[in-house]
């Protein structure tokens, strides 16, 4: 997504997209998850062939990763001084954001109304909570 047009006053703090090596560490963790427990499924259910819920797993978020990884880290937001602007074109005023937060490789932002929102794979979650959070004041 290109630079957003901004309003008169208004500037461009920061950009955030997602992070190629953030995406694939985060879905070899998954696999690694998913294949821990299948085996341990398929071991409980008396399966003799355990280890192929490691093939299983491991191909599933392959698979999934491949295909949904230029869509996922293709998805940028933009923080102005008066607003965070999603990938979609929707807005979230500055003072409609109660708190940034950091969720394992992404940064929540919550709304004082409770809406949520994800900025998922980010390279530093601690950079962009922090950017987010002073944008805020």
């Amino acid at each position: 997504m290109p630079d957003p047009a901004l309003n008169h006053g208004e500037r461009l703090i920061d950009s955030f997209t997602g992070n190629r090596g953030t995406y694939i560490r985060e879905h070899v963790m998954l696999a690694a998850i998913g294949s821990v427990a299948m085996s341990g499924a398929l071991l409980y259910a008396g399966n003799p062939h355990a280890w192929t819920g490691v093939v299983g797993a491991v191909l599933a978020i392959a698979v999934r990763g491949f295909y949904v990884a230029s869509e996922q880290l293709g998805l940028t937001w933009h923080l102005t001084n008066h607003r965070l602007i999603g990938p979609d074109g929707h807005t979230i005023p500055l003072s409609d954001i109660a708190k940034a937060r950091p969720v394992l490789s992404a940064v929540q932002v919550v709304t004082r109304s409770g809406d949520k929102y994800m900025l998922k794979y980010q390279a530093s979650t601690a950079d962009t909570t922090t950017t987010i959070n002073e944008a805020l004041g």
